[in-house]
């Protein structure tokens, strides 16, 4: 998909609430204090991705990146999905119950020009979606490597608002974040997408005219489980440590589409793979 990151909720989640050393603790007090602040991080990156979901050309793009957090209540832009948790964090080892809005726009062949493939760009533009909706979560702080890693496991509903798709999206997901040293973090995660009829029939159905035009035969597919994706995301500081100055963030996804969204004309690779590299800096 054009600019659907997949990695992206775990972009920018090596954020300062994980700044501990494992080799040499520091003041457990000063980074207590510094975790408990305010804290804004911004960034962007090179995306290295799909023509559009199903495709198995690729090219680059840019993604921006922030991460922020006011009084234990936190945001975060990452790519063409926001997101903000309403319930604010504890400090320390604890358990952290989550939920808020989300909103995604949806780039999927928006632009056929930008599609190598030449029956699918004969299939013409769709649309830009607008996907609104929330999430919950359940996450707990201190599980195994110190008192900041973090386990989390979300659920997030969003459905298309302006008529594109006309369809909800579901996608459960656990991450699991660690830090390395004061300059190192890695991060985990494991996610799935649920999409309903409309979905299916826009982004991966070939109607009689459209087969007509590109020389695909025509495909009535139906909604259900559409993909899932696993992750591995890092990020080192370049200067300071993570709870301030410059990082630099990369990681990559794998995604495998499965039923009928892996069995269109339109999907020429059911396994896509995506990579981004970026840079960001927190205040």
């Amino acid at each position: 998909m054009r600019a659907l990151l997949v990695l992206a909720p775990a972009l920018f989640l090596a954020a300062p609430a994980f700044a501990q050393d494992a080799a040499v603790p520091p003041d457990i007090q000063s980074v207590d204090d510094a975790i408990d602040g305010d804290s804004l991080t911004i960034g962007a990156g090179a995306v290295y991705l799909t023509d559009y979901e199903g495709s198995s050309d690729y090219n680059f793009t840019a993604a921006p990146g922030a991460l922020g957090s006011y009084k234990g209540f936190s945001f975060q832009l990452a790519g063409n999905r926001l997101s903000a948790d309403l319930i604010p964090n504890r400090p320390g080892p604890t358990w952290d119950v989550q939920a808020g809005p989300i909103a995604v726009i949806n780039f999927n062949r928006n632009n056929a020009d930008s599609i190598d493939n030449p029956q699918v760009r004969a299939l013409g533009d769709l649309g830009t979606a607008i996907e609104v909706g929330g999430y919950v979560g359940l996450g707990k702080t201190g599980v195994v490597t110190s008192p900041y890693d973090k386990l989390s496991v979300t659920l997030s509903y969003r459905t298309d608002v302006n008529g594109v798709h006309r369809s909800d999206i579901w996608q459960p997901s656990i991450n699991y974040l660690t830090p390395l040293s004061r300059k190192a973090a890695v991060a985990a995660f494991v996610s799935a997408e649920h999409a309903g009829d409309g979905y299916a029939t826009t982004y991966f159905g070939v109607t009689p005219a459209q087969a007509v035009r590109s020389g695909l035969v025509t495909y009535s597919p139906d909604g259900g489980w559409k993909n899932w994706n696993v992750g591995l995301v890092g990020t080192y500081a370049l200067t300071g440590d993570l709870l301030r100055g410059f990082k630099l963030v990369a990681g990559g996804t794998y995604r495998r589409l499965v039923n009928d969204f892996g069995d269109s004309p339109i999907t020429t690779s059911r396994g896509q793979w995506l990579g981004a590299v970026g840079v960001a800096y927190t205040f």
